[in-house]
């Protein structure tokens, strides 16, 4: 089995979907999009700076009584106009861009999104099972991306973000906090494996495997956040 390949980590005037960006630095990266002919929306504690003719809105997300129930933000911010704004997040990290067509869909480890333009919807749903002993007995969130036209979503990953390409029932096994994405077709369960030390008790190992075919992401390094939302 081939290792996952480093992703890109810098871009300069990439331009798809109606939009120009740019991806620069290198300890705490910034993404920094031309909005004169796409809305962008976001999480608004990761705006960094912005034009003065770029103009700030709520942007209402679909099923807010689910996203409430769930503990998920109701309500994303939303930029538009003339100029230009950024984006950066409190952490060390690698900003990537992921190019999506009409009807493409992606899932997502929930706190990675940074932003999306306006024609990708955002959506998520809650995964239960072993998994939930690393998450407060509740289990996690995957964030949904679908495109309606041809547009761009940006993710941050903590560390560097590789990327396999896993062939038709090829397998890699990552650890909980590891990945960062992954393509709809590509199946993940997790396992876990108990070792004894005699006296001293034991400890359980827990691995999420994905199964092809399909893309998974990997970040270098992660934190597992509650999924307080």
């Amino acid at each position: 089995m081939s290792a996952p390949v480093l992703l890109p980590t810098q871009a300069q005037a990439e331009t798809f979907g109606g939009v120009t960006y740019h991806i620069d630095g290198e300890l705490v990266p910034v993404l920094t999009v031309d909005v004169n002919l796409m809305p962008v929306y976001f999480e608004h504690h990761v705006l960094l700076w912005k034009n003065p003719m770029v103009s700030i809105d709520i942007k209402p997300m679909a099923g807010a009584f689910k996203r409430m129930v769930a503990g998920m933000q109701i309500f994303v911010t939303e930029a538009s106009g003339r100029g230009q704004i950024a984006f950066s997040r409190d952490g060390t990290g690698h900003i990537l861009a992921i190019h999506m067509n009409e009807g493409d869909e992606i899932h997502v480890r929930e706190h990675q999104f940074l932003a999306a333009t306006a024609n990708i919807d955002y959506d998520f749903e809650r995964v239960r099972g072993v998994a939930n002993i690393l998450f407060g007995g509740t289990g996690f969130f995957i964030d949904r991306f679908h495109a309606r036209g041809s547009g761009v979503l940006w993710l941050h990953g903590y560390g560097n973000v590789f990327e396999k390409q896993l062939a038709p029932h090829e397998q890699i096994d990552v650890e909980p906090g590891g990945w960062l994405y992954k393509d709809t077709h590509v199946r993940m369960q997790t396992n876990a494996q108990r070792f004894t030390t005699g006296f001293f008790g034991g400890f359980s190992l827990f691995m999420n495997r994905f199964t092809g075919p399909g893309k998974v992401a990997l970040q270098s390094m992660y934190v597992h956040l509650h999924s307080g939302r």
